[in-house]
């Protein structure tokens, strides 16, 4: 671990390679689990105010759990997540013509109707962010459906923090990208 201005760094989105592999994992991510995406607080905002843009891109089941829960949850630790579809899939989840996993609210975004990518948390995967008082932790999560994108990331050579890039420099800054990518090219060549 390494500190970076208000952030604590794990070396392995450093260290370790990892490139999204949907040919292989057809976006188990978004359906596997036992919880929604985490959202910040300010993110539960943006999904009421762009429910009614996204709901055209969604699945009728997921539309349905999202008016019966909610845009939003908030569990019993207090956390706000997205909501899921019988405790699996994501209620924002979509297939494609293949039966890969997409991310209604991603698809809204990508056809210019909002002008929001998706929760941060969904765009820094795998990288969670723990957010303490005086600091946030900034760590990979490991996860066996993912092996696929770790190894095409190591064929590839393509580390965690460069894969979530556009993630990072969106939670952090563009300045505080660059103090990592300093770090990364001083300590872990």
């Amino acid at each position: 671990m390494f500190q970076l201005g208000k952030t604590i760094v794990s070396e392995d989105i450093i260290e370790k390679d990892f490139v999204c592999n949907l040919s292989a994992c057809k976006g188990a991510c978004c359906i596997d689990g036992d919880a929604g995406a985490p959202l910040e607080k300010s993110e539960s905002q943006i999904l009421k105010d762009i429910y009614p843009k996204v709901k055209p891109f969604l699945r009728q089941v997921g539309i349905d759990a999202i008016e019966a829960q909610g845009t939003f949850i908030t569990t019993e630790d207090g956390e706000l997540e997205t909501p899921l579809i019988d405790g699996a899939d994501c209620a924002y989840v979509t297939f494609d013509d293949r039966g890969t996993a997409l991310c209604g609210i991603e698809q809204a975004h990508n056809a210019g109707v909002i002008d929001w990518k998706k929760p941060v948390s969904c765009h820094l995967y795998p990288i969670r962010i723990q957010e303490y008082s005086e600091f946030s932790a900034v760590n990979y999560d490991r996860w066996s459906i993912c092996d696929d994108a770790c190894t095409l990331g190591k064929e590839l050579q393509v580390p965690i923090y460069k894969f979530v890039k556009e993630g990072l420099i969106r939670k952090f800054g563009e300045d505080w990208y660059m103090e990592l990518e300093k770090v990364a090219e001083k300590n872990f060549k």
